[in-house]
């Protein structure tokens, strides 16, 4: 839906400015979805005066023209036929975008002749498709602003246009008297009335009307006036310029008044040629198959069912859709027959959707136009024919009966607050829906015809809400059910322990409850089994003591699961433990235990053994998911418990141990009677550190844009030297620039003699701010060899 800001205001009586409008009309429901502005694309043309303009040298249909600007004189080229010396022209200087051409100027030579900028013409400047010539205007100021000028003497060719959404519920905005209407009740100025309009009779319309049995249910009436002897041509320049302000091309008087209505009105009209209709006219469903010529000059197929308008020659209009070639409206048409129905929107919307047509008329018809102003809108239609084009208009032909679409609903004003929470005083309430159209009488509401979305109640209070604007509406809290009473809440703990357990699933392992209290004997395995944790009444010898650790618990678990045939276990368990016999001496653990193979031996070979890898991997997802940081390192010293070869804590820090994965000791494993292989881990959820701020949003995405590089490294140490410890010298050589250290290779006899091996790793080093220099990359290289070298002893392998 599209209209300018001055057609606006003929209905309008308003102060407000553009952007008051535009904001006002979204906030009403009537989204705006764009604001044509003409007057923003003509800022920086100028009116300039030619001085002389003389033959171009080199070319017979340019002339070099000597302009005075607001700059001084400036020479231009010009090939506009009427480009000559005392013309007032508009100028477009060297730098400028011309909104016609979709071109930026600039300085240049034409045949050699260098021009400094150009003179345009109406086409150039998206006014109008006229460009035989540059524009001259009669009147202005050097220098003076082409888009002031137009808003003083054509302002309706800087009118803003303004588009809208219009949502199927309301046909009523589908008119602009419709849109000033809402306007008119938020307050933003007030209702014009209808412009008056007189309408004699002169006698009996010739034409008759008829609407079908088989019709009766989807045209609910049909009517119509003769006016005779008119004088079609041009429709005048105030109507079509509203007519081109919306994209629409004028096409002549008669079948410009019907597209004005439609779209200031919401009331589609057509016009028959009566002097090409043979007979009546007579509303019917189609038989199916008729051919059809459209006024769009394209052949249809009418399907079946489809309302037509036919004569004794046959189908002459898709009812309420479009009308036919063959009794259009030309320029020597004399007598034309003005109709005005009233459809069934359904019935429109089938017959659209199957001709695939998708005109105004249309839109509009299937959603739903005001039927209560079917006789008037004929009435003034004719009034304005009469006007623009003269002639007699007959009494008009009625064929059916306009449909009684009125009701009532009572207006409960303490419901607004209820159904939408605002607090509008009950006056206030009325007075909007009167401002809407309503009619008031005592707390009945009567519906306007042309609202045909209000059906009950509720639908009143939306109204108000509406109007009253539903940006004021106030979060207000809801009153809880027991004062004093808090909302149940996760602890940051217990959050992690909710997120850690699912992450675990996910992997593939299930969740063991075990006992709290343990046998001595495991627990002094895992480092208890103490005085202090000892149970006073336990209630059985093998529960005798706080588990120190999830651990024992698990292991006990995969024996009695083995020793009734279940070798290949995932375990996991979220619990306590405690390190003492005091309040505060426990704390909570996250423990997994893989057992076995991954998966059943087969023919492919595809099942292995699990190992510390599996526990590792296992191990850092949990801790991902519940926050930990992704650069950790990897130290050695666990309890005696793990492996000693086999397992490595992740640590932020020598002593911030956040978990420990590994390969269980055997002597463990016999203890508990467990058949190896087994690994798993154990992780610290408090160890975690919390997020410095809370949000449920991720932090930016960090991306290089500059490619890293990658160094190979082989060094020879000791074959007591630990990967581990090289890899951690060479990352810390530059913090900054080395991204990632990892192992590649490992070489051990040969020539490098007894005690010695080859550790090989890839260096990759990721650029922050410049591509590194080979230099540079050198530089850094030094570094690692260096502090490799410290750390381990190493050299670099020849």
């Amino acid at each position: 839906m599209k209209f300018t800001l001055s057609w606006l205001k003929e209905h309008l009586d308003t102060t407000a400015s553009l952007d008051e409008i535009v904001e006002t009309l979204t906030d009403l429901g009537l989204e705006v979805e764009g604001v044509e502005d003409p007057a923003k694309a003509l800022r920086g043309f100028t009116i300039a005066k030619v001085n002389s303009a003389e033959q171009h040298p080199d070319a017979d249909k340019l002339r070099v023209c000597m302009v005075q600007t607001d700059e001084g004189e400036k020479q231009i080229v010009c090939g506009a036929p009427n480009a000559r010396a005392g013309i007032t022209v508009v100028l477009a200087k060297p730098g400028m975008y011309i909104p016609g051409l979709d071109i930026t100027i600039s300085v240049g030579k034409i045949r050699g002749v260098e021009s400094h900028g150009m003179m345009a013409s109406e086409r150039e400047m998206g006014l109008s498709d006229e460009h035989d010539g540059i524009i001259e205007l009669p009147s202005g100021e050097i220098g003076e602003e082409f888009a002031h000028w137009l808003s003083v003497n054509r302002p309706q060719a800087v009118d803003p246009v303004i588009e809208i959404a219009i949502t199927p519920n309301r046909p009523d905005a589908l008119g602009v008297r419709g849109v000033a209407r809402d306007l008119a009740a938020r307050g933003l100025g007030t209702l014009k009335p209808m412009r008056d309009y007189a309408l004699a009779d002169s006698g009996a319309c010739p034409v008759s009307v008829e609407i079908a049995e088989d019709a009766k249910d989807g045209c609910f009436v049909f009517a119509g006036r003769l006016v005779k002897g008119v004088k079609n041509g041009p429709s005048p320049d105030w109507l079509q310029a509203k007519l081109r302000s919306i994209g629409l091309r004028p096409i002549s008087a008669l079948v410009d008044v019907t597209n004005l209505f439609t779209h200031d009105l919401n009331r589609p009209l057509h016009v028959f040629d009566a002097g090409k209709v043979k007979g009546g006219l007579r509303v019917h469903r189609a038989a199916g198959g008729e051919a059809f010529t459209g006024l769009d000059e394209k052949d249809y197929v009418v399907p079946e069912g489809a309302l037509v308008i036919s004569d004794d020659n046959g189908v002459e209009s898709i009812g309420g859709i479009m009308g036919g070639l063959a009794t259009g409206c030309q320029m020597d048409t004399t007598d034309v027959f003005v109709e005005a129905a009233v459809w069934d929107h359904i019935s429109i919307a089938h017959a659209g959707r199957g001709l695939k047509i998708n005109s105004d008329a249309r839109y509009r018809n299937e959603r739903g136009i005001d039927p209560a102003f079917n006789m008037e809108g004929l009435d003034r239609a004719c009034a304005l024919i009469v006007e623009l084009c003269g002639g007699t208009v007959s009494e008009p032909v009625v064929a059916g009966v306009v449909p009684d679409v009125s009701r009532a609903y009572q207006l409960d004003t303490a419901r607004c607050s209820s159904l939408v929470g605002m607090d509008i005083p009950a006056d206030d309430q009325r007075a909007t829906l009167e401002r809407l159209g309503f009619r008031m009488e005592g707390d009945m509401a009567n519906v306007p015809s042309w609202r045909p979305d209000v059906l009950g109640e509720a639908d009143l209070v939306e109204e108000v809400a509406r109007i009253a604007s539903l940006t004021k509406l106030v979060a207000k809290p809801m009153p809880r059910a027991r004062a004093g009473v808090p909302a149940p809440i996760l602890t940051p703990m217990q959050k992690r322990e909710q997120v850690a357990r699912r992450t675990a699933a996910a992997l593939g392992y299930n969740e063991c409850v075990t006992y709290s209290f343990i046998d001595k004997a495991a627990a002094s395995l895992f480092g208890g089994g103490t005085d202090a944790t000892m149970v006073a009444n336990p209630i059985s010898s093998d529960m005798s003591h706080m588990r120190p650790a999830l651990m024992p618990g698990l292991l006990r678990a995969a024996a009695r699961n083995q020793a009734r045939g279940a070798g290949d276990l995932a375990l996991f368990e979220i619990g306590a433990a405690w390190h003492g016999g005091e309040p505060g001496e426990e704390h909570v653990l996250i423990s997994g235990l893989l057992v076995g193979r991954t998966g059943p031996k087969d023919v492919h070979g595809t099942s292995r053994a699990v190992d510390l890898y599996d526990a590792k991997a296992d191990a850092e997802a949990v801790l991902a998911a519940i926050g930990a940081p992704a650069k950790v390192q990897i130290l050695r010293g666990a309890r005696e418990w793990w492996h000693p070869g086999r397992h490595g804590k992740i640590c932020l820090g020598p002593k911030k141990v956040l978990g420990i994965f590994g390969e269980i000791h055997p002597k463990i494993l016999r203890e508990m009677d467990v058949k190896g292989p087994a690994v798993g881990f154990t992780i610290w959820p408090a160890e975690v550190p919390l997020p410095r701020a809370s949000g449920a949003s991720k932090g930016a995405l960090d991306l290089r844009d500059l490619q890293a590089v990658e160094r190979d490294f082989a060094f020879v140490v000791d074959a007591g030297v630990e990967a581990l410890t090289l890899v951690n010298a060479a990352a810390g050589a530059d913090k900054a620039m080395i991204e990632d250290v990892r192992v590649f290779d490992e070489f051990i006899g040969g020539a490098l003699g007894e005690g010695k091996k080859s550790i090989a790793v890839t260096v990759r080093i990721q650029p922050q701010e410049k591509t590194l220099k080979e230099a540079e990359i050198e530089e850094i290289a030094a570094k690692v060899v260096d502090k490799v070298g410290k750390a381990t002893g190493g050299v670099l392998r020849g």
